[in-house]
């Protein structure tokens, strides 16, 4: 799930190192000058009746925006859109695909202001360092070389420029923090102690492994952030990536890891999202959370008890029997193969016989001696858990896919798990304080910037 696996890295609020996906709405209105209760003030002395003179014609596409003298085109906003479409598998509609310009929009603003504070400050990034990136995305994400990679991209209507922009964007940020505001953060040894002692006294309570969206708000923004949320909420429901949601669009540090916040106790979190984790399952999205300072969308990657060994995390050696069915073949006849393999299978006394039943059966064999119980997908790990050395479990899969079993060999159980290192937990909470930090960074960039809109 990580992209560039760094930590201080990720101090970062918009932009991302991949494109990814997500349904934002329009800029939200502004609000009455007379005071009302049911209506948020803005002290901006706007009338109740107004008149809008003039209208935008959608149908002319010229530069989008000039931000402080550097050009954003319509053809940087499509290229990073057809990236987040791309994301979801195409399936985006037209109106949502609108709602997604403005949101390209605005990180590109955020991108460029970045860039160029970073270039103000002297701070370059080479071409070397954007390629060996690059080529990092394109292996670790997407499991392809790099002309493939590129074919892919041309084929998305994106290309590598806009990708690469984006890498050269969240470096160049990056190191900016690193030099202007990591310096002056200060975490007393003291704090982290206090850590690690509160972990040890918490032993055997719950914590988990989060995944967090978040994005600010204002009471102004607030009702329109938080239904730009739920749109990124159902987008994710109906199967779009999390990770992705969280580097494009979540203002947190940890968006350039996906929205990984690491293994968390309830204490640690605001009240509200605490809540919520201790109510959720694993593999549950909910949101938005209302937070002090905008909203958050949860994703509860995994659960387990805090210092105590997690019996998902035995290393399995395993043995796979496996036999196809030949085109045409029926789910009657299917069905009555699967039996026979199953009562073949069920019969074998141990590893060591395993691979003179599956000769007689047919099947093919795989072994494999490193598998974690946690990584087996979750209808298999409960199934697998329970067999004794030597036993196979029952008989699972397809027609299309073949039917499989899989044979315990051996199994190596976790030792009791420990308190994370002084340094790691000192490192997180610098982290959160860069990341504040450089939100401030950002809004002050954002104040200060001339932008013209075409």
């Amino acid at each position: 799930m990580n992209l560039l696996n760094m930590r201080i890295q990720g101090f970062k609020t918009k932009t991302t190192l991949i494109a990814a996906l997500a349904v934002a709405g329009a800029s939200p209105s502004v609000s009455q000058t007379v005071p009302d209760a049911s209506v948020p003030q803005t002290g901006l002395n706007i009338p109740d009746e107004l008149t809008i003179f003039g209208k935008n014609d959608p149908n002319v596409r010229r530069a989008t925006a000039i931000v402080n003298g550097d050009i954003i085109t319509g053809t940087d906003v499509s290229h990073r859109l057809a990236l987040i479409v791309a994301a979801n598998g195409g399936e985006v509609s037209d109106e949502e695909k609108q709602r997604l310009r403005l949101q390209v929009l605005r990180n590109l603003i955020d991108e460029t202001l970045q860039i160029q504070e970073a270039e103000a400050n002297e701070i370059s990034i080479s071409a070397e360092e954007v390629e060996s990136t690059f080529r990092q995305v394109a292996q670790q994400n997407f499991k392809q070389d790099i002309d493939a990679f590129d074919q892919y991209l041309r084929t998305q209507g994106s290309s590598t420029d806009t990708l690469k922009r984006q890498i050269k964007g969240e470096l160049a940020w990056n190191r900016l923090l690193r030099r202007n505001i990591q310096p002056f953060i200060n975490v007393g040894d003291e704090e982290v102690n206090a850590i690690i002692e509160r972990l040890n006294a918490s032993k055997g309570t719950s914590e988990f492994r989060i995944g967090e969206i978040y994005m600010s708000a204002s009471q102004e923004t607030a009702p329109q952030v938080a239904e730009n949320m739920r749109k990124i909420l159902e987008q994710i429901r109906a199967g779009g990536s999390f990770v992705a949601y969280a580097r494009q669009f979540s203002e947190a540090s940890t968006a350039a890891t996906g929205g990984d916040l690491g293994w968390v106790r309830p204490a640690q979190l605001p009240q509200t999202l605490a809540d919520a984790a201790e109510q959720m399952q694993v593999g549950q999205v909910v949101g938005p959370i209302d937070v002090p300072g905008g909203f958050s969308i949860l994703y509860l990657i995994d659960s387990r008890q805090v210092l105590t060994a997690d019996p998902r995390n035995a290393l399995l050696s395993l043995k796979q029997l496996a036999i196809s069915f030949p085109p045409g073949t029926t789910e009657s006849q299917a069905a009555a193969r699967a039996e026979k393999f199953a009562t073949a299978t069920q019969s074998i006394k141990g590893c060591g016989a395993a691979n003179e039943v599956a000769a007689q059966l047919g099947a093919s064999v795989v072994d494999n001696d490193q598998v974690r119980l946690r990584d087996l997908p979750a209808a298999l790990q409960g199934t697998i858990a329970e067999l004794q050395i030597g036993q196979a479990s029952q008989p699972f899969g397809s027609v299309e896919d073949g039917v499989r079993v899989l044979i315990l060999c051996g199994r190596d159980d976790p030792q009791s798990a420990s308190a994370p290192s002084f340094d790691a937990i000192m490192s997180r909470l610098e982290n959160d304080r860069v990341n504040k930090r450089a939100q401030i960074y950002l809004r002050d960039l954002r104040r200060d910037a001339i932008i013209e809109y075409n």
